[in-house]
């Protein structure tokens, strides 16, 4: 199956146009770890703010847009009523998902340029059956009561992030793609090469043929770093020749990785290094590059003029990935290699290579 926008979604819609026009998109950066400096406290739901100070959310949007960005996500990654439930406020799932867009929309309606609203879908927060207590069932409901009020706010795409089991992952989507509208959907590779439930790259990929509607595009976003994204970004394209499809791909990296400094978690990419992700994630295949976890609007601003001088390149290999921006997992290495077993991507399974191969010779 071919990952073609134009194969579900026949009309007119800005995110599916802009990219069939464009070489790639610019997404944004962070929302949570950009909010926790505008004053969100520890345990706050960023999501309360949309209605509570949404002066402070069109703020930094106004800021994404000034550096660049082509998309926006929604404030709405909580936006589920499973984690609305943990503040109370599982009864407001329609009025602050829909704030949330009707923040974007002023913005984006005031803007120059053509600025893609993506409505932003994270986990519930529950583990699924039969690991966990949550059915498909209730998944899907709780992603479809989002998914509504996302697009009955004016969204142009629906944007499902972080997600690790392809069990959620293909709730989430079936439950956007029954609104009519565009979907994304990215899972975290944090893992050694895996999500934390363990799926691999190509499972990624793989998961688009079983959805009842494709997906505009998939990828990775968040995990442990950009070098990893990359990593991860180059399995897909593997698997996707494998697997005879042509996905348009997603990379929304962290900034660096966090610190501890001065009590205050800090991530530490530079916007030196943002820019070297962000052309590398062009090389690797990825159609739409942003970042996400400790992304600020003046990383954006460099990627986007990093992306605009960048004369694309062949892939990069694993020794530019890790010369230019650190080191790359066992599992990933592996997976690059053609070998998408667990031993083989454990330390253990790789030394049992290396020792098998040099018994070859």
């Amino acid at each position: 199956m071919n990952f073609n926008v134009q194969m579900v979604h026949t009309m007119p819609n800005l995110f599916t146009q802009l990219l069939a026009q464009r070489p790639y998109l610019l997404a944004d950066g962070a929302l949570g770890t950009n909010l926790f400096l505008m004053g969100l406290q520890t345990g706050d739901a960023p999501e309360i703010w949309n209605t509570a100070h949404p002066e402070k959310i069109a703020d930094l949007a106004q800021r994404f847009i000034d550096a660049g960005s082509d998309i926006l996500l929604t404030n709405t990654f909580g936006g589920t009523r499973y984690r609305l439930k943990l503040h109370g406020a599982q009864d407001k799932v329609k009025e602050i998902n829909i704030a949330a867009v009707s923040i974007l929309k002023e913005l984006t309606d005031k803007s120059p340029r053509d600025i893609v609203i993506a409505g932003s879908m994270g986990p519930t927060g529950e583990i699924l059956e039969p690991a966990g207590t949550l059915t498909y069932d209730d998944a899907y409901v709780a992603f479809k009561e989002q998914a509504q009020a996302l697009k009955e706010g004016g969204v142009d795409v629906l944007w499902i992030e972080t997600i690790s089991d392809v069990s959620e992952a293909k709730a989430a989507c079936e439950a956007a793609a029954s609104t009519g509208l565009p979907v994304v959907y990215t899972m975290s590779i944090d893992t050694n090469g895996r999500t934390m439930m363990g799926v691999t790259p190509a499972q990624l990929v793989a998961l688009n043929a079983q959805l009842t509607h494709s997906a505009s595009a998939c990828g990775t976003n968040c995990g442990v770093g950009a070098a990893e994204v990359i990593a991860a970004i180059m399995n897909m394209k593997i698997a996707a020749d494998e697997q005879k499809t042509d996905p348009i791909l997603v990379a929304k990296a962290n900034c660096g990785l966090p610190e501890y400094v001065a009590g205050k978690i800090v991530y530490s990419g530079t916007p030196a290094l943002m820019a070297d992700y962000a052309r590398l994630a062009l090389d690797a295949g990825a159609k739409i590059i942003g970042g996400c976890c400790g992304t600020t609007p003046e990383h954006i601003s460099v990627m986007r003029q990093a992306l605009a001088e960048h004369q694309r390149c062949p892939a990069p290999d694993i020794t530019k990935i890790e010369q230019l921006l650190g080191p790359i997992s066992t599992g990933a290495k592996a997976q690059l290699s053609g070998d998408l077993s667990i031993a083989g991507g454990s330390l253990s399974g790789s030394a049992r290579e290396r020792r098998s191969r040099r018994s070859r010779h």
